[in-house]
């Protein structure tokens, strides 16, 4: 007298789509840790490089962008003129940009 049906599990087509549904999951989670994981330990700390002290831009120059390298700073300003510091801050070149 019991009419419980009975569950004979899923059907093997179905079932196979379930582990291949499984095995997408945990890939696109381990996917997803990997790339927080790299964003995370490849980001700079934040902190702003270190300008020189003596490092002065020409009278009424406004710098719009700079670049530092290794051996060498690099200053746009709005006026359309490269300004090359060396690391030091001393004034290497001036080199006026085409527009």
């Amino acid at each position: 007298m019991d009419d419980t049906p009975d569950p004979g599990g899923l059907p093997p087509s179905l079932s196979f789509l379930k582990w291949l549904v499984i095995v997408l999951m945990v890939t696109m989670i381990g996917g997803v840790i990997t790339i927080v994981s790299l964003l995370v330990t490849r980001m700079p700390d934040g902190s702003a490089p270190v300008l020189p002290e003596n490092l002065t831009l020409p009278e009424g120059a406004r710098a719009e962008a700079v670049t530092i390298s290794k051996d060498r700073m690099l200053v746009v300003t709005e006026d359309g003129r490269l300004l090359v510091y060396g690391r030091d801050g001393q004034f290497r070149q001036e080199i006026r940009l085409e527009e």
